[in-house]
């Protein structure tokens, strides 16, 4: 007997979560650039389901978002959608990966709401592991291999896997526009007196990626690394600037340091140059614009 892919993935769910599923009903929603994404449901469930083709099994990227998911959630500073289960399957001579999550409906949100949100995520900034900044793995920013190769120097760690990397991605597209060991030298420099604590951060902080479920913040799509609080911070503030409750709540559990200003440009760069490698078009021109913006800076 053929087994479907969706006949699969419920049995998976039944084993996983202890409670017989059978899936009714496939609503494909909107999802990111990589995957497709439905809710499934039977009479009184409902999961939210991300999946994708494979081309070999050592492409996987989904099992990077359950990893991540995992770590916040034990973290239980903020809430996560949990993961189900996660798997590689087989269909039609076609490998497919999915990541199976509980379903959050997201609702309104209220100022008080955002206040709250800003206090979790500094409760989440105080979760730490030791001196390193990383993570065990690379992982992904969008379709963008996040490299986090450990290191205890926070100047080394940001020049060189986050702004040299994705200057290294953006030249094999052709994209040249600095000596990258230069830049990062430049950046290593302006950092190097400075050591934040390694803080757990969400990695891909914006509005798109959270949300509220009856007024409880829900983070999800995280590409998780122990880093600088302030990069989680600095990219609220890049495409489209949270509502003021969201700060007011952040600092008064964990105030920003007064340099954060001084940083807050070159945290955001990360992922301007991110948006340039995946999209291309004028974040291209936005990219350059800033590098050379930095460039002189720095000098």
């Amino acid at each position: 007997m053929h087994i479907t892919m969706w006949q699969f993935i419920s049995e998976q769910i039944s084993e996983h979560s202890g409670h017989l599923f059978v899936c009714q009903n496939r609503q494909p929603v909107a999802g990111g650039d990589t995957h497709q994404c439905a809710v499934i449901r039977d009479d009184s469930q409902r999961y939210f389901v991300k999946y994708r083709t494979l081309t070999s099994v050592d492409n996987t990227e989904l099992d990077a978002e359950a990893d991540g998911l995992k770590a916040l959630a034990n973290a239980a500073c903020i809430r996560t959608p949990k993961v189900i289960c996660y798997g590689v399957l087989e269909e039609g001579h076609q490998l497919h990966e999915y990541l199976v999550m509980q379903y959050f409906k997201l609702s309104q949100s209220a100022s008080e709401d955002w206040l709250t949100c800003g206090k979790q995520l500094a409760h989440l900034h105080r979760t730490t592991s030791g001196p390193e900044y990383g993570w065990p793995r690379d992982n992904y920013i969008g379709r963008s291999v996040q490299v986090n190769t450990a290191t205890d120097s926070w100047a080394t760690f940001f020049a060189e896997s986050r702004i040299g990397a994705m200057l290294e991605l953006l030249a094999r597209q052709g994209h040249v526009w600095c000596n990258i060991d230069v830049c990062t030298t430049q950046i290593y420099h302006f950092l190097q007196d400075y050591q934040p604590q390694p803080s757990l951060l969400h990695g891909d902080l914006w509005s798109g990626n959270l949300g509220f479920h009856h007024h409880q913040p829900v983070l999800f799509d995280p590409a998780v690394y122990f880093g600088d609080r302030e990069t989680d911070v600095a990219m609220t503030e890049l495409f489209g600037r949270l509502p003021d409750a969201f700060y007011e709540g952040y600092n008064a559990i964990w105030p920003l340091d007064e340099g954060y200003r001084s940083r807050r440009k070159l945290y955001q760069l990360y992922h301007i140059l991110n948006h340039a490698v995946l999209f291309g078009g004028h974040y291209l021109q936005a990219a350059q614009d800033d590098i050379v913006q930095l460039n002189q800076q720095l000098l």
